[in-house]
């Protein structure tokens, strides 16, 4: 019994020395029809990023991060600022992995694209299991969790 027991707690200790890191990945939200090159948020889109917000408000985030576009920086900014961050810029999916190994651990919380959300939570997953957003569709939240890239992940599919 005591060998037993010696044994569960090594495992348990094993399981707990690794660090997962999130990856809270959302697409823009709703654009405007201002500019057809890098539009701004519509209404919609404004109400749907100050929801963003409010989603996260409680949930501790130790980076955020956009692509270069308008519509997805004003995405998350309202929740940057309210946690006291600038929102960072990235431009490929590779940049995940540098983004994993600085933030190991910790929470980061990545806006993209209808091809990138699902492009980005298959990287980190290694396997190619979700697929492109309709246009329409902005609700979307993937929430990987990853312990080593492509081999101990977890994913949560939100809508909000």
């Amino acid at each position: 019994m005591k060998r037993l027991t010696l044994i569960f707690l090594l495992i348990s200790s094993a399981a707990y020395s690794q660090s997962i890191t999130t990856f809270i990945i959302v697409r823009h939200a709703e654009k405007a029809t201002d500019d057809p090159k890098d539009p701004n948020l519509s209404e919609a889109g404004l109400m749907r990023a100050q929801s963003l917000a409010k989603l996260l408000a409680a949930t501790k985030v130790d980076a955020v991060y956009s692509t270069p576009y308008k519509r997805t920086r004003n995405t998350v900014a309202p929740m940057a600022t309210a946690k006291g961050f600038e929102v960072q810029e990235y431009n490929k999916i590779e940049e995940m992995d540098a983004i994993l190994k600085k933030y190991k651990g910790g929470t980061v919380v990545v806006c993209g694209h209808s091809n990138t959300v699902p492009a980005i939570a298959n990287y980190l997953i290694g396997k190619d299991s979700y697929h492109q957003f309709e246009d329409n569709d902005y609700g979307n939240i993937l929430v990987v969790s990853v312990v080593e890239k492509g081999k101990n992940t977890n994913v949560v599919w939100l809508n909000y």
